[in-house]
């Protein structure tokens, strides 16, 4: 009788801790759910509670979560993000390396600290309407007038979610998709978790810019089981852009990548283009990168970017049909990394004076030193090597251990000093080596 009575008792108190949002009004279907659902998380936020749905799809804006409390999305549900640009309220945050105003995600992490978000279900943005209204601007109005940089920044296209300067953050399992513009943002944050997330940006369409993990200026990161399929970076390090991001000065440190997989995207693992605060503490390991994808391993910035990117740990790579195994280019997409404002142009929002103020040239050189790159397979590919520096930013001290790459041309390494490579093996159809340019200090390939 006692044991009876305290399984009821646990039982009870399980059910206390979740707070159902079908108490609140809300209810799957065509139903816009937002008011009801945050009335819920509000209801948790108190207790520490979990918000749960009944199995559906919910359609919503955005919503944000509050401390101590969790989001789960068991199975059979989905969030499903409405297409109203009003349920989306602009608030401050940093996007693309500026720190302005921009639309609120779908969930919201913003200035809180232990939360979770977790479950088999699914967080779908339906972000359609926004790729096709970027290209819209992009091709029709912004390229023809010497815009493209200025176009990502003046279509605010709302992130899936968003975990702003907050602490103690889980995001486990969920299947994230059809995300306007990021699929998940990470900035000014600490000790966060995304485990076991399956990304899918690329259905109904191939969604421009739906990087799938943005680790932004942030400390004690670990993205781990992910499986991404994206139309830009997968899973990408990023430290701020130009003068605005020389302002806030703040790196992104202590970040473990591991037991990933990246289907699509730019590059299975991205440092930059935003390299201004410095990225360094960066462990890689375990990594499959598939058929399709441009580069395995990929940083870039540009002579306006600065910051240094140091200490960076890769271990543990298969790639099999990737473009370039190993990239690095600091001139990276001029037409979007050097905004310039048109003549003739005289009314613009104020983020485009920050975007095109000037960065003194010994401020502006992005730096690359201290990586270890080693236990790499890779097969099908392309070229082994596009690495492309500046002189007075010479990439240095790199060691390799242990590659193994099958690859149409050896490629070229420019600008390098102090290169060790070890039990490197770089074959080819006719035996072509590795192309060295302006390089000093370089040894073990061929």
């Amino acid at each position: 009788m006692k044991k009876l009575f305290f399984l009821l008792l646990a039982a009870a108190a399980a059910y206390a801790a979740e707070v159902r949002v079908a108490d609140f009004g809300a209810r799957p279907g065509d139903a816009v759910n937002t008011a009801a659902i945050q009335k819920a998380i509000d209801a948790a936020a108190k207790t520490g509670a979990a918000v749960v749905f009944a199995p559906g799809v919910y359609i919503t804006g955005s919503l944000f979560l509050k401390s101590g409390m969790r989001m789960r999305i068991d199975e059979g549900v989905e969030l499903r993000g409405v297409q109203d640009t009003a349920a989306y309220p602009m608030m401050p945050t940093r996007v693309a390396g500026i720190e302005m105003t921009w639309p609120a995600a779908l969930i919201n992490v913003y200035e809180q600290r232990d939360v979770t978000i977790s479950g088999k279900g699914s967080i779908d943005g339906d972000g359609k309407m926004w790729w096709d209204a970027y290209w819209k601007l992009r091709r029709e109005d912004y390229e023809p007038k010497g815009l493209r940089w200025a176009a990502d920044y003046d279509c605010r296209r709302p992130r899936l979610i968003q975990i702003y300067k907050s602490s103690g953050v889980k995001l486990e399992g969920l299947t994230l998709k059809r995300s306007g513009f990021w699929t998940v943002h990470i900035c000014y944050s600490r000790d966060v978790t995304v485990d076991g997330a399956t990304i899918r940006n690329n259905i109904g369409g191939r969604g421009p810019s739906t990087d799938g993990i943005d680790i932004d200026s942030s400390t004690a990161v670990t993205v781990q089981h992910c499986d991404i399929d994206c139309n830009d970076d997968a899973i990408c390090l990023k430290a701020g852009r130009d003068a605005d991001g020389l302002r806030v000065n703040r790196p992104s440190t202590k970040v473990t990548v591991r037991d990933n997989t990246v289907r699509g995207g730019a590059a299975g693992v991205t440092f930059g283009s935003e390299t201004s605060g410095g990225i360094r503490d960066v462990t890689v390991e375990n990594l499959h990168v598939l058929a399709g994808v441009p580069n395995g391993i990929l940083f870039k910035s540009a002579s306006t970017r600065g910051g240094t990117i140091e200490n960076i740990d890769i271990r543990g790579v298969d790639m099999q049909g990737v473009g370039t195994a190993i990239a690095v280019t600091f001139n990276w997409n001029p037409s979007y990394s050097y905004a310039r404002i048109p003549e003739g142009i005289k009314d613009y929002p104020d983020y485009w004076k920050i975007l095109t103020e000037p960065v003194p040239p010994e401020k502006g050189l992005p730096h690359l030193r201290g990586v270890r790159i080693s236990d790499v397979k890779a097969a099908g590919i392309r070229q082994a090597f596009n690495v492309v520096s500046y002189k007075d930013s010479p990439l240095r001290d790199f060691t390799f251990r242990n590659l193994d790459i099958e690859a149409q041309r050896g490629g070229t390494i420019q600008n390098a000093e102090d290169w060790k490579f070890t039990d490197t093996r770089i074959r080819t159809p006719e035996g072509q080596g590795v192309v060295l340019k302006d390089c000093k200090d370089v040894s073990g390939i061929k």
